[in-house]
């Protein structure tokens, strides 16, 4: 296990180092230069020299590069041209509402979809099991903010019991009004997200019952629901702990559509801010901290599944 785990962080390593070169290649591949956000549209040539000085696009790329993942490396991600504030502390300013309101998201949508799951195929055939189905449907054909207007107007303007959107000034200083301001976003995601795991677990759960090691059990005399938990769920947790990993992505990915929708001050805005001023620092900065986020679910994802399926730790499964 050691040894994988060594090869698995020397995998993460290299697989970050790759995404610091894609994220610099791709953003200098758009039309236009950084400098021109600070300029006007009759700036004279001494101020387009300055202002690419002052934002270092009049440096050949190799050096723009070297310079920016040096900085990266010292946990410096460069300062906004546009509010010359240091882009790292931003972030991770920002991440103390897009992390918590992934995870709530997260575990309430997995919760919620191993619910609608395992009843959906314990109770294959039936009437509520095709209402949950059809439901799982529905929620995957509304546009996600589509469902998060239609929250906004029921819970915040007709019943009047949640905020609408924002973030109470002092942060989580007022862990209340914090918490409560996240209600609204964290119901829109778990709708959209429980529709989706909630088929994974169906179809899963489906092909466990109907397995060999389960109908033994069961001639043994246990229940289905004793045979599914002494013998079933592991065998089923395997290959939805890989859609978890892509659905906690998802979730992280998804936030920042939905922060935007409830004007939260997260790291949806600060990419929307960043994309609209062509602030390329805090652009960077917020692309290079999700691309981490995902790798690192993806790690421990591998590193999960290798510990629930012992035929990827043998010879002929490693």
């Amino acid at each position: 296990m050691g040894k994988y785990l060594a090869h698995r962080v020397f995998f993460l390593l290299v697989s970050f180092a790759a995404a610091l070169l894609v994220i610099f290649v791709l953003l200098r591949l758009l039309p236009g230069d950084p400098a021109n956000a600070l300029l006007p549209v009759d700036a004279a040539p001494e101020q387009i020299a300055a202002a690419r000085a002052r934002v270092g696009s009049d440096l050949p790329l190799t050096r723009q590069a070297a310079a920016w993942i040096a900085g990266v490396v010292r946990g410096d991600f460069g300062e906004s041209a546009i509010s010359s504030v240091p882009v790292a502390p931003e972030v991770l300013k920002r991440l103390a509402v897009t992390i918590p309101l992934t995870l709530i998201s997260f575990f309430l949508s997995a919760l919620l979809a191993g619910v609608i799951g395992f009843a959906a195929a314990y109770k294959n055939g039936r009437w509520y099991s095709a209402v949950l189905t059809a439901f799982t449907q529905i929620a995957l054909a509304i546009p996600i903010f589509w469902i998060g207007i239609i929250f906004v107007w029921v819970f915040a303007l007709r019943l009047r019991v949640l905020p609408s959107g924002g973030w109470p000034p002092e942060g989580w200083g007022n862990p209340v009004a914090a918490l409560r301001a996240l209600v609204l976003p964290a119901a829109t995601i778990v709708f959209m997200m429980s529709a989706t795991l909630a088929r994974y677990i169906r179809a899963s759960v489906l092909n466990v019952l109907d397995s060999g090691s389960i109908r033994t059990a069961r001639s043994l005399g246990f229940s289905l629901v004793a045979s599914f938990l002494y013998h079933g769920i592991r065998n089923a947790c395997v290959p939805v702990v890989s859609i978890l990993g892509i659905e906690l992505s998802s979730t992280l990915l998804g936030a920042v559509v939905v922060e935007n929708i409830f004007a939260l001050p997260s790291l949806g805005s600060l990419l929307t801010k960043a994309i609209a001023q062509h602030d390329y620092a805090s652009l960077q900065g917020v692309l290079l901290t999700t691309t981490f986020l995902v790798l690192v679910i993806g790690f421990i994802v591998d590193v999960v599944q290798r510990i629930l399926d012992p035929r990827l730790r043998s010879p002929a499964g490693g």
